[in-house]
């Protein structure tokens, strides 16, 4: 299975949405460089497929890659297919699979804007395995 990196983003705060980054390096056990949500936890990188956003684009959202405060944006790739200790590769990083969705934060501002968040139900998470340096248009294939 494999997909694009359509893009990768980042925000210097938790529960907010992410502003899209030309490249990214991920840092082993500790998630994206400068990202809000990079640490010690289970939840160091956080994913969502294109395909979500354009169906909540089909349900009235204005949003776009990075707007559900996910750090890499998919295409091509089933996502929900995955789970927990599931590894994927982009470029020369790895991740594993550490969750699947999310409960929700009591009406971040995601919500607050779009009335909705697909994250809590589409959502994938992962903690970085190795390290690299990754960018929209790089492959994105389970190992």
């Amino acid at each position: 299975m494999q997909g694009t990196i359509h893009s990768v983003s980042i925000s210097t705060q938790k529960g907010t949405k992410k502003y899209n980054v030309s490249e990214a390096i991920l840092i082993k056990n500790h998630g994206i460089d400068s990202d809000a949500h990079a640490g010690t936890w289970h939840r160091q990188i956080s994913l969502l497929a294109l395909e979500s956003i354009d169906t909540m684009r089909e349900m009235g959202a204005v949003a776009g890659p990075g707007d559900f405060a996910e750090n890499i944006t998919t295409v091509g790739i089933n996502l929900l297919k995955l789970k927990p200790g599931d590894r994927v590769g982009i470029s020369d990083a790895v991740l594993e699979i550490t969750q699947i969705g999310k409960e929700c934060h009591a009406h971040c501002a995601i919500w607050a804007a779009d009335g909705d968040c697909v994250m809590p139900r589409e959502g994938i998470f992962a903690r970085v395995i190795r390290d690299g340096l990754i960018r929209p248009g790089d492959f994105i294939r389970v190992l």
